[in-house]
């Protein structure tokens, strides 16, 4: 699906859950003012979220549904809420994503989501063209730094992160925001989970020519392929089609730098800016 295309399905359901926990509210009897006092929110953000206009937090779903005496209605809710915070052509990926037990990615054009800083993701999400709104841009954030919570995971998924070099060297959103990115980058190697891999410039056989691409391991062994540009995905589910891109990934790794020599490179590239 196009990311132009807004959802409506996902839209209809914020409004649906936004309209319950108006109805719930005022059942008890509370203005949006003293379900925000007691939530620890704002009354414009309950507003929001009653308007289907903001994507709440899993723990305010939880606090309100206790506070609110729903018995568990809006609870059973939280995990398409969840969903509702990525657009559309991601959310299966994202479902994948949270349920790998290993994760492989081959980025080109830019870090991988789970690897930006918050600063980084602005940059991003406010040159998109045709513009993204500012709630959109709040709502996507908040999605890709909670995705982030994946390397607090036990146990951890196995991940393996390979890019190209000019990646790391294009300064989208200006040098500061690179440089706290690179460094963003270093940390998360040395995370035991964390391999990070660089896919050097002079290489002059590079098995990814074709683009990059992501392979999301599950607990019962099958591998999925994930594919997306120009806001659009494609999930790889044939068996001959993922062993395929299993093996590009592989002959990837083996021409890129090591981890230890990716890292050099990328302090290196640190130090020049």
């Amino acid at each position: 699906m196009a990311e132009t295309e807004r959802d409506d399905g996902a839209v209809g359901f914020l409004r649906c859950f936004g309209a319950q926990l108006r109805l719930l509210r005022e059942r008890k009897g509370l203005a949006r003012a003293e379900l925000g006092s007691l939530l620890g929110y704002g009354e414009d953000q309950i507003a929001s979220v009653e308007l289907g206009r903001r994507i709440p937090k899993p723990e305010m779903i939880d606090r309100a549904d206790e506070v609110l005496g729903a018995g568990g209605l809006l609870v059973a809710m939280k995990a398409e809420v969840a969903r509702a915070r990525y657009p559309a052509f991601f959310r299966d990926a994202a479902r994948l994503e949270a349920g790998a037990l290993e994760l492989q990615s081959y980025d080109t054009h830019v870090v991988k989501g789970l690897l930006q800083t918050e600063a980084y993701m602005r940059s991003l999400l406010s040159m998109r063209r045709p513009l993204l709104d500012e709630a959109t841009i709040e709502q996507r954030v908040a999605a890709r730094q909670a995705r982030q919570e994946l390397f607090a995971k036990w146990p951890s998924p196995l991940c393996a992160f390979v890019m190209e070099e000019a990646v790391l060297r294009r300064r989208l959103g200006g040098t500061h925001v690179l440089r706290e990115q690179l460094e963003e980058i270093l940390r998360i190697g040395q995370l035991r989970n964390v391999e990070i891999q660089v896919m050097p410039l002079d290489r002059v056989d590079n098995a990814g020519v074709d683009g990059g691409f992501t392979l999301f391991t599950g607990k019962d062994g099958a591998q999925v392929g994930y594919l997306e540009v120009q806001g659009r995905s494609m999930l790889i589910t044939d068996r001959e089609e993922v062993r395929s891109l299993a093996a590009r990934y592989g002959i990837i790794r083996a021409q890129a730098l090591t981890p230890s020599e990716s890292k050099h490179l990328i302090e290196k590239l640190l130090g020049e800016l």
